[in-house]
């Protein structure tokens, strides 16, 4: 199967989660520079889930360039990412509106940490399409990067409990180590001549 429609439609359901994201930021009740205080925890998750969002359809992007082809399985594989995104405005909202709280910054955490092992899933399956010895498999590599955010968020859940700001602050890590694109497909795509 051509992968062209899995692009597409990867591409509007990340178009449609950021655009929920920011219908989300509500005016402030004033038009003094203190009425923008309330609203700096709810402008502050937005960011950073705008930015993970990105991270995600950047990095899907190099993914599928990568791919030559799907199947059924990677459909699957790329659905079961977008439902975990989409998600993420629900998760962003309730953090903000409650000042990091517990429960939300565990939540979000949860989230976070389900789309990632989704995105490993998909990786597998596209790599599986593929074969070991293709130039994706030989792109993603032994994929450092993926298992340390994996090892990152799951540490998170349980210090969301207690401490909820160095939760907060590894998620913010983890968006961190990905904010540089990710080069490892487009390096190996341009030495395979592709």
């Amino acid at each position: 199967m051509g992968k062209g429609r899995l692009e597409a439609f990867s591409d509007g359901v990340v178009a449609i989660i950021i655009t929920i994201m920011v219908l989300e930021l509500r005016l402030p009740h004033g038009s003094d520079l203190a009425a923008l205080q309330p609203l700096i925890p709810v402008f502050f998750c937005y960011v950073l889930s705008f930015v993970i969002v990105g991270i995600y359809w950047n990095n899907h992007h190099h993914l599928l360039h990568a791919a030559q082809q799907v199947s059924g399985p990677v459909l699957w594989a790329n659905l079961h990412l977008l439902f975990w995104l989409s998600l993420v405005p629900f998760v962003t909202g309730w953090m903000g509106q409650n000042n990091f709280s517990s429960w939300p910054v565990a939540f979000y955490g949860f989230v976070l940490l389900m789309a990632a092992i989704a995105y490993y899933i998909l990786v597998r399956a596209l790599i599986k399409r593929h074969g070991k010895e293709s130039t994706l498999a030989v792109a993603v590599g032994r994929d450092f990067k993926g298992k340390i955010s994996l090892v990152a968020y799951a540490a998170a859940l349980p210090l969301a409990l207690m401490m909820r700001w160095l939760a907060i602050a590894l998620y913010v890590a983890v968006a961190l180590l990905w904010l540089v694109p990710d080069r490892r497909i487009e390096k190996t795509l341009a030495h395979a001549g592709a």
